[in-house]
């Protein structure tokens, strides 16, 4: 062995020693995975060996057969897995070996809830790569040295997986990493060619560089060994590149584990091939469950790229738009040129034509899931839904194609589950309704309990029920939907349409004439809380609502604006009461200018927390209040 010199001990990062823990004893039902998840890694570093000689040719040494080898010793019980790709500095194996560098890793140890069954699927999500060696070894060595240093800048990494790790400077005449695992005591299966090749054959077939494993053959005369021979094992083509028909569903599943880092089955996919004017070949991906980091936009997501089967870039940005950010999966384009930069992605006129046509094979995708599959699209909007509301506002091409993919909750649906969709809806829709019915608010209870849905219970109209934060914000995006528009039933001054009867227009007038009257009282007594007072439609058991003006800010705007930091215009609500409540009635009679002046702003604050809205004065509603409480026990 080489003389090692700068030798120290390093901790692990906190949340490495977390992971280890949880995967020795959350994964250890399926131990096997360890070979795919460091068979991958090593197809990663010679994806990138393979780009980065593009530019500088000599990073190849004289070994331009690029290869993983994976060998056994029975005796001393250790698994060696070996590749020659780009290999590590002594601080890169510290930076990657010693520490989760991911977006998301505090929320994903928030998550993890000491049962194990559930940690595993946690695991799975946040990928751990290296770190499932230790599922079946009690040491690993390290050896590595990146391409284009000096023999004399190797490294070698060693741990048990415990609280730290070592790591020194050694000679190495090869780049690349070898990975030796010392077998934990009865992990000896792992020891033997026979199960290592059913393992690579199940897992790590669809890896497009040669897996060697070696070959005994029979001794040379005078040889007290046999001689190695290497042989390929797996079918070391590019999966995206083989006929559809050839390929099989599990085959499928595992490439997509490789590219995602992911320990679960996707839940759709979606192989293509485009001949023409462009050439590419594409293979989509839609996740089980959604990453740590889905919500932080600036975290790295995008396609695996290849031009002409060549790796280029891990995290291509620019082929799908940005609430499509949780799709994984590749794109191989032979019009792109191979040196080709995140720079020029942006302005190729290639990339946007490419996008547009990923983009809609994606959302026909999800179409086809919403409608073979529709337990499946409800796993995949409780996981997406809120990032799939971001299209319409960022996507207009396919707005109406995006909103066909939205589910609501809804009056007519199960206990606040968002299941309902624009087309269903409007299958259902009364006869005569030209219109989408919704309201916003802060909670499914708020909502489905609000006074403005009284008219619509009466009238056995199903209104949407959207309770979302981004969701006021998605319905300034819509304005309709198959031909009919969008009305949000607490703005503006509700009008049903042909679901109103001639008889009910003319009733309703004349009813609003006749209290002409109480209109100007309220509006004096109200002043300048109010934008306008007037006789309500909507109401059929509460004695008073407001009412958003047609083009002011909804609650949900406000919330998020205020949060932001920016300055919300003003506006006044519209307070809109029910003539044939009692409580109306009585004011309507009320002599006592105080007391009526009391009574209107009891019913306007009772009408704003009603809305979910909070009172400009809580104390002035509770003085009126208590009043009124004395003055009835007297």
């Amino acid at each position: 062995m080489s003389v090692e010199t700068q030798k120290e001990t390093l901790g692990f990062q906190t949340e490495v020693k977390q992971l280890l823990h949880l995967m020795i004893h959350s994964l250890y039902s399926n131990k096997e995975i360890f070979l795919r998840e460091l068979i991958s890694n090593a197809s990663d570093a010679v994806d990138k060996l393979r780009f980065e000689a593009l530019s500088k040719p000599e990073l190849l040494e004289g070994g331009a057969e690029l290869k993983i080898r994976v060998s056994f010793d029975k005796d001393a019980k250790t698994v060696t897995l070996e590749d020659n790709g780009i290999g590590m500095s002594r601080e890169d194996a510290i930076t990657h070996l010693g520490t989760i560098a991911k977006s998301g890793t505090a929320d994903f140890m928030k998550h993890l809830s000491g049962d194990q069954k559930k940690d595993s699927h946690l695991i799975g999500q946040f990928g751990v790569g290296f770190y499932s060696a230790f599922i079946v070894a009690d040491k690993v060595d390290v050896f590595s040295r990146r391409a284009g240093a000096a023999a004399s800048e190797g490294v070698h990494w060693s741990s048990k997986g415990e609280g730290d790790f070592e790591v020194a400077t050694v000679e190495k005449a090869e780049r690349g990493t070898r990975i030796v695992l010392h077998l934990k005591s009865g992990e000896d299966e792992f020891a033997d060619g026979w199960r290592l090749r059913n393992i690579i054959k199940k897992y790590s077939d669809h890896i497009a560089l040669p897996i060697e494993l070696p070959k005994e053959v029979a001794a040379a005369e005078g040889e007290e060994k046999p001689a190695v021979e290497w042989e390929t094992v797996n079918r070391a083509s590019a999966l995206w590149t083989r006929p559809r028909t050839e390929i099989k569903d599990e085959e499928y599943q595992e490439f997509y584990k490789h590219i995602a880092h992911d320990f679960e089955n996707p839940l759709s996919w979606s192989h293509n091939k485009v001949e023409g004017k462009l050439e590419y070949s594409s293979l989509l991906y839609v996740p089980t469950r959604a990453p740590f980091d889905l919500y932080q936009r600036e975290a790295p997501k995008g396609l695996k790229l290849y031009v002409q089967r060549v790796f280029v870039m891990d995290q291509a940005e620019s082929f799908l738009p940005l609430y499509l950010r949780f799709i994984k999966g590749v794109v191989d384009s032979n019009d792109l040129s191979l040196n080709v930069s995140r720079e020029i992605l942006q302005k190729d006129p290639i990339i946007d034509s490419m996008k547009s046509a990923l983009t809609k094979r994606v959302l026909d995708m999800l179409e086809k899931l919403a409608k073979n599959e529709p337990e499946q699209y409800k796993g995949f909007w409780k996981n997406f839904g809120q990032v799939m509301k971001e299209g319409p506002a960022e996507d207009f091409a396919n707005k109406e194609k995006i909103a066909g993919l939205l589910r609501f909750a809804s009056t007519n649906g199960d206990e606040g589950e968002q299941v309902v969709g624009l087309t269903e809806y409007l299958a259902r829709a009364k006869e005569g309704q030209d219109k989408i019915y919704y309201l916003t608010g802060e909670t499914y209870a708020q909502v489905k309990n609000s006074p403005h849905l009284e008219v619509f219970r009466k009238k056995g109209i199903e209104v949407l029920l959207l309770t979302d934060r981004i969701d006021e914000w998605l319905m300034s995006y819509l304005s309709d939907f198959d031909g009919k528009s969008f009305v949000d039933v607490a703005r503006g001054d509700l009008d049903l349409g042909n679901l109103d009867s001639e008889e009910d227009k003319k009733a309703a007038e004349e009813v609003a004439k006749s209290k002409e009257g109480l209109v100007e009282r309220l509006k004096t007594a109200l002043g300048d809380s109010v934008a306008e007072v007037r006789v309500s439609h909507r109401l059929t058991d509460s004695p008073a609502i407001l009412a958003i003006g047609e083009q002011d800010l909804g609650m949900q705007m406000r919330q998020i604006l205020e949060a932001s930091g920016q300055k919300v215009p003003d506006s006044k609500p519209i307070f809109e009461f029910n003539p044939a409540h009692p409580l109306i009635e009585k004011l309507d009679n009320e002599q006592s200018d105080e007391r009526f002046g009391d009574l209107s702003h009891i019913l306007f604050d009772q009408a704003a927390l009603a809305a979910g809205d909070s009172l400009k004065d809580p104390a002035a509603y509770v003085r009126r209040l208590n009043k009124l409480l004395v003055e009835l026990s007297v």
